[in-house]
């Protein structure tokens, strides 16, 4: 398995629309990989999908992908579900008569398609794309597995149990992937030691540099949210071969070069061997 990271930003894009922060000026001026894309990512082997931000057409179109065989979501969050239109531009048989659609298997855990029907009117949209033939949407139950292409994959619900994880299995590699809301959680027995851990970064409460804080104390979002230092915590406790982390915030203030030098602090002072993603990045499991 290779997991290639389409989109590694969290709830806003870096750059940020009319933003003229050193972040976003520098992003707008570069590009990759100090530019960000939306929350999401491919997993070569099982050739699935996880999650669909808004740009994630574009995404997939610079990519190494050459089919997606399925989309995974984790929770319906917008910045995860609102590119739902995507399966329309990689599936539609617009002229042909009858037509030959491709269409794109969409597995729901239980809460999450329980979520699309109430938020977003994810449901109907799906209901949508799977009337014209582009998608076949699949529910997977608490607690089932699924095999894609000899790959098994395992949801599971995290601490926010709206939101879900997936472990990936081929053979002896495995790969755990939280593509968010760490906040709360504690890896289970049974994901400890993966080959591969994908984790969503966290806040930045304090600088990881200057570690001065960045978020005031009793601002509400602490109490919602996971924070980089938890993160930091969780992959200790997780003790996976590697970590990579993302879903990396614009409003965090960091440069891709300043998150190489995070990731060195992070090396050298708590001996973890951390890599914070980019767009485009590859890892293999």
């Amino acid at each position: 398995m290779i997991v290639e990271f389409l989109g590694t930003g969290g709830a806003f894009a870096t750059p940020r629309p009319l933003c003229a922060c050193r972040v976003c000026s520098e992003a707008r001026k570069r590009g990759v990989p100090y530019s960000r894309g939306g929350p999401s990512v491919f997993v070569h082997g099982p050739d699935a999908l996880v999650d669909t931000p808004e740009e994630v057409g574009s995404l997939l179109d610079r990519s190494g992908v050459r089919a997606v065989r399925a989309c995974l979501y984790s929770h319906w969050h917008p910045d995860h579900v609102m590119g739902r239109r995507v399966f329309e531009a990689l599936g539609w048989d617009l002229w042909s008569w009858p037509p030959e659609n491709r269409p794109t298997d969409v597995y729901l855990p239980g809460r999450v398609a329980r979520d699309f029907r109430k938020r977003l009117g994810g449901g109907e949209h799906l209901d949508y794309l799977e009337g014209i033939g582009v998608v076949n949407v699949h529910e997977v139950g608490e607690g089932e597995a699924l095999t894609l292409n000899g790959v098994r994959v395992t949801p599971f619900p995290l601490a926010e149990s709206f939101v879900y994880g997936f472990l990936f299995e081929e053979g002896d590699r495995r790969l755990l992937l939280v593509p968010d809301e760490l906040r709360g959680w504690e890896p289970p027995e049974w994901v400890r030691g993966v080959d591969l851990a994908v984790l969503p970064k966290g806040l930045d409460e304090h600088d990881p540099l200057s570690g001065e804080r960045r978020i005031p104390k009793g601002h509400p979002v602490l109490r919602s949210e996971a924070t980089s230092e938890w993160t930091l915590g969780v992959v200790e406790r997780l003790g996976a071969e590697r970590t990579v982390l993302t879903h990396i915030e614009e409003p965090d203030g960091k440069t891709h070069d300043d998150l190489l030098r995070v990731a060195e602090k992070v090396r050298e002072g708590r001996g973890l061997r951390v890599t914070y993603a980019y767009d485009t990045l590859t890892v293999e499991v």
